[in-house]
């Protein structure tokens, strides 16, 4: 069976501008971004004398649409580029970067404009801090958008009914598995105590995928004179939030309370499991999450890798994961917290290469139709497109 690649569309109310996009996911490979290519096509009679312009925004949403006061939304764009598709200021050919964007511009004859993107280096992944259980309104949120609109000129209010708003996501998936096994190894000394507490923390990787468990290795070396109890381990997911300020936000995601216990002048050696997924977190105001498209489930959200150089000019949300060990020293002049943490990475695994629906493109043009709202799919023997006036699908 010949592979087929999935091109996504929307068209606007009054039918005089539709969007066509080969995907929408976009990755972040540290060293570049996949630029945002698609197509445009007009309705030159709905049109009426106007321009066409294509709009790729970065939209960090820092508070819920119920938390608007006076006017002033909590919302900022870290980018904003627009661009002119109609009339034409440059040949078609220099726009056209993708075998996708020439097929569909050979299929969806001269009212059809490509338009190209590129992401900067400095901007986030899509991610969201999921909302309470009674929260209302639209959540803080990185969120990306393609927006198609028919204007005068670019700084014009824009018409709902000439335009079309299409969601986006740039993510990231795991880089090659190192050899790098992250460890931590501290000696703590107390009052009155002549010989040291040794305690060893591991994991067996440095990356972990969403919905694997994550193992931790605990050695304790109890050669003081303090009794250790109430161990516990758990996963911590670190959120810094940086827009006028650095803001830190840490919730644990996965917990493991024991009862396990190492008196003076024992050792434990022992391997727990800890599994930090979203099913257990459902209900808890503030985890952050991968941003999700529409009809889609999500996840906790990824580990942001970022390149040193431009890790000062990121804004939005970054997010991180540690394993921390924590535990209760006690003696007879009181007791004191023993903790050690080490950082890891929660991350998508990298999809196979032949996977990739971009890497083989079949000679005909099959139409699928899929409604958005309903999330229904059906084909259509009818392969000139000129009649979808709905949001659908078309494979490639």
């Amino acid at each position: 069976m010949t592979p087929k690649q999935v091109v996504f569309k929307k068209v606007s109310r009054d039918k005089s501008v539709a969007v066509y996009l080969a995907k929408r996911d976009f990755v972040d490979h540290c060293d570049f971004v996949d630029p945002v290519d698609g197509v445009v096509v007009i309705d030159l009679a709905q049109l009426k004398g106007r321009k066409v312009y294509v709009m790729l925004s970065c939209t960090f949403r820092y508070g819920r649409q119920d938390m608007d006061v006076m006017g002033v939304a909590f919302r900022r764009d870290l980018f904003l580029v627009t661009r002119q598709v109609y009339p034409e200021l440059q040949d078609k050919e220099k726009l056209t970067h993708t075998k996708v964007q020439q097929k569909l511009l050979h299929k969806l004859g001269d009212n059809a404009f490509p338009f190209f993107f590129e992401f900067p280096d400095n901007l986030p992944c899509s991610v969201s801090l999921q909302p309470g259980p009674h929260d209302e309104g639209k959540k803080c949120a990185v969120e990306f958008e393609v927006k198609a609109f028919c204007g005068e000129a670019q700084d014009e209010k824009i018409d709902k009914q000439s335009s079309v708003r299409l969601s986006i996501r740039k993510i990231q998936f795991s880089p090659e598995n190192t050899v790098l096994a992250p460890v931590a190894e501290m000696t703590f000394e107390f009052l009155m105590s002549e010989k040291p507490l040794q305690v060893k923390l591991s994991l067996p990787k440095e990356t972990y995928y969403h919905g694997e468990p994550v193992k931790a290795n605990v050695e304790i070396t109890n050669s003081s004179s303090r009794n250790i109890k109430d161990i516990s381990l758990s996963v911590e997911q670190v959120t810094n939030v940086v827009l006028y300020s650095n803001d830190k936000y840490v919730k644990s995601v996965a917990k493991e309370e024991t009862e396990d216990s190492v008196p003076s002048g024992t050792t434990l050696k022992k391997d727990y499991t800890l599994y930090p997924l979203l099913l257990y977190n459902k209900e808890r105001r503030g985890i952050a999450l991968d941003g999700r498209l529409k009809h889609e489930d999500t996840n906790l959200a990824s580990s942001s890798i970022v390149k040193q150089e431009v890790l000062k000019e990121v804004q939005g949300m970054l997010v991180s994961y540690k394993v921390v060990l924590k535990m209760i020293a006690s003696g007879m002049v009181g007791s004191s917290e023993v903790s050690l943490e080490v950082p890891f990475k929660l991350m998508h695994s990298k999809p196979e290469q032949g996977n990739t629906p971009a890497c083989h493109l079949s000679s005909r043009l099959i139409c699928w139709f899929m409604d958005l709202e309903l999330n229904t799919r059906k084909p259509s023997s009818d392969c000139s497109l000129s009649h979808l006036n709905t949001r659908c699908l078309t494979t490639v």
